[in-house]
């Protein structure tokens, strides 16, 4: 027998706070999507994986910082390239002398652009090595803009797949109502995601690439999980305490139940991806941080997003049954 003493949260007197919360999340992301299509046709600023450019990266022996960047992409600017992407890479020296000089990169990535294209990376060349003499080249990407157009679709396609196969699993699993409430969820958990993204590609030109798709599937696959030990409480509760409680107080009842150990697992992931989003490589940065998102409002949208959607469904057929 449950009692609510033992609860720590009552999910279902806050329902519409945590239902408020959650469109307070999305308006806002929806609303940086929508701008950013409207301005660029695309919902987010999407990198040459999706449409096509090269990638240039140079090892530089000396310590770069932001005035670096700003005087290359000022000299890039001037000879005709629109928006070119600059980042400082940097890695420590093989050299065992703690003294040793620190390898710096800097990758320099322009927009596919046809026949011009050759030109343009010379281009890119000659600037690098007139500004850093000691320069060295250390690679050159290239991704036509077909192959890009077609990562773009298979990337969707993946992540489609990836959300009817959730749903076909979770009705035969449960019933058809988890399916939709659980995909609803996942909907709400990208969608935030997205949004984030939206803001951080107008005010910061954050661009997403292929990393950014894998992020996504891994945080589907995550909110699913979490989604998915609610649901089974929920039912394995209903099952055996439906006689003596009401379905609110078996869904406040399984949720409390569940708590801890949502946040616990939440936590100890969060903990690691802080740690690489600090310490690790500027190249994974923003894979990283689309993993925090999505696993931070994954925990969020299947504790208190996914149970409050489960109980207004329920007074809505409870309704329809009464009359």
């Amino acid at each position: 027998m449950f009692s609510h003493a033992k609860n720590i949260i009552d999910i279902v007197k806050y329902k519409w706070v945590f239902l408020i919360i959650s469109l307070l999340l999305l308006i806002p992301s929806i609303g940086a999507m929508g701008y950013l299509t409207v301005k660029t046709g695309a919902p987010l600023l999407v990198g040459i994986d999706f449409t096509g450019g090269t990638i240039i990266q140079y090892s530089v022996d000396k310590k770069l910082d932001n005035s670096d960047i700003a005087n290359v992409r000022e000299k890039l600017m001037a000879q005709g390239f629109e928006d070119p992407v600059i980042q400082i890479l940097s890695a420590p020296s093989a050299s065992t002398d703690s003294n040793a000089k620190m390898n710096e990169f800097i990758s320099v990535k322009t927009a596919f652009d046809g026949d011009k294209d050759s030109a343009k990376t010379k281009i890119v060349s000659d600037i690098i090595t007139s500004m850093y003499p000691e320069a060295q080249l250390v690679q050159v990407s290239s991704v036509g803009p077909t192959l890009g157009a077609e990562l773009m679709k298979n990337s969707c396609i993946a992540v489609l797949l990836a959300i009817l196969g959730i749903c076909a699993y979770l009705t035969l699993r449960f019933h058809l109502e988890f399916a939709i409430i659980a995909i609803l969820t996942l909907v709400h958990d990208v969608l935030f995601v997205l949004g984030v993204f939206a803001f951080l590609g107008i005010f910061c030109g954050v661009h997403i690439d292929g990393l950014f798709i894998s992020a996504v599937l891994t945080v589907l696959g995550f909110s699913v999980h979490d989604t998915i030990v609610v649901f089974d409480r929920i039912r394995e509760n209903v099952k055996f305490s439906s006689k003596s409680m009401t379905y609110h107080e078996i869904v406040d009842a399984s949720v409390n139940q569940t708590l801890a150990r949502s946040i616990n697992t939440s936590l100890t992931t969060i903990f690691t991806l802080l740690a690489l989003y600090i310490f690790g490589g500027v190249t994974t940065k923003d894979f990283v941080l689309a993993m925090l998102l999505g696993i931070a409002v994954g925990t969020y949208s299947s504790i208190f997003f996914a149970s409050v959607l489960l109980v207004f469904y329920n007074d809505i057929k409870a309704k329809k049954k009464a009359a």
